[in-house]
């Protein structure tokens, strides 16, 4: 027990902290007035440019429509979920998600392709498989 806290101390690391970024002086031989103007010629420029940016890209296109929820073509099986995942292996549970079962008498029509037929081997003890047309 005591081992796992030691553990645990060794392996935390915090982020490293941010430095402040050092201010820049202007050295005493240059007039401050042109200083100040390039600096404030620079903002001025900078400006411009994002309010153009920002006019072009105002115009959006419309999102694509998402299509139709696909009918099977082809053979189908229908895969109904009779057992729990509670207390199976995660990648039990796992599965039984990717066939989208998720509660017990779900049933879902699936294409009988060889991943879903491997998917259903995994999981055969949790599912009935009926075949279908």
């Amino acid at each position: 027990m005591a081992e796992d806290k030691d553990k645990k101390k060794t392996t935390a690391k915090k982020a490293p902290a941010k430095k402040p970024a050092a201010a820049k002086k202007p050295a005493a031989d240059k007039a401050p007035a042109k200083a100040a103007e390039k600096k404030a010629e620079a903002p001025k420029k900078e400006a411009a440019p994002k309010k153009a940016e920002t006019a072009k890209a105002a115009p959006k296109k419309a999102p694509a429509k998402k299509p139709a929820a696909k009918k099977p073509s082809g053979k189908t099986v229908t895969v109904t979920q009779i057992g729990s995942p509670i207390g199976r292996k995660g990648y039990q549970r796992a599965t039984l998600i990717g066939l989208g079962l998720n509660k017990m008498h779900r049933t879902r029509e699936l294409e009988d392709t060889p991943s879903v037929r491997g998917m259903i081997n995994k999981v055969k003890h949790l599912v009935k498989v009926e075949e279908a047309a």
